[in-house]
């Protein structure tokens, strides 16, 4: 709640909460928490994790969420995106795609936190889930994740060229300069959490995020 609190002051255009330890314990995310984000948050909120079937898709946008995240289900059952957009809206049923390189090399779509590999490409997934109803695609390069090293620019464009709908990239941003190099590929948005957090080499703890004036020179 406090970095809630910070990115509000600091006027962030948008917070995601993926509970990444919802979908191996079995639960949703906690709507308690939601409720409390709601009633912080001066800017939209999408909330993800654990979501299995359409009665959590609507406890959480009741809880006071504006998108629901789908992920690992929205592979093992893509009606469950159908049923999502027809009970709230394609505008706010958002999936989330892990992607990883396999040992060929070729990138395929992880569910399970990224414990669990797929066969299915990332493009083909995002085609199909929005053919199902989903509005808006987060891609994630596991690979990239954490490491800082910029987003994966080829991955990014390989969806974006794939879907018509908001194709938000995610996964290695060390600074703004990555941010336009994603979005010159064809991403509609940006995404970052480590960059958001730490700072330093020793990685400290301090909720950061760009001036407005800072996002517009560079993009």
């Amino acid at each position: 709640m406090n970095a809630v609190k910070i990115f509000n002051d600091l006027e962030a255009d948008e917070l995601v909460f993926l509970d990444i330890s919802a979908t191996p314990e079995n639960r949703i995310p906690s709507l308690e928490l939601v409720n409390r984000i709601g009633e912080e948050a001066f800017m939209p909120f999408s909330v993800g994790g654990g979501i299995k079937k359409v009665d959590d898709v609507r406890r959480i946008i009741e809880s006071g969420a504006e998108k629901v995240v789908i992920n690992s289900e929205a592979l093992a059952n893509p009606k469950l995106v159908e049923q999502a957009a027809t009970l709230i809206g394609s505008q706010s049923t958002v999936v989330s795609i892990d992607v990883k390189k396999n040992i060929f090399g070729k990138k395929v779509v992880m569910t399970q936190c990224g414990k669990r590999k797929s066969k299915i490409s990332p493009s083909v997934h995002a085609k199909q889930m929005v053919e199902s109803g989903a509005g808006e695609i987060i891609i994630n390069s596991i690979d990239h994740e954490g490491t800082g090293m910029g987003y994966d620019l080829d991955l990014i464009q390989e969806v974006a060229d794939a879907v018509e709908v908001p194709v938000v990239a995610l996964g290695g941003a060390s600074g703004i300069a990555d941010f336009k190099l994603a979005l010159d590929k064809g991403a509609h948005a940006v995404a970052a959490g480590s960059l958001f957090v730490y700072q330093g080499p020793r990685k400290a703890v301090l909720i950061n995020y760009p001036s407005k004036e800072d996002i517009h020179k560079v993009l």
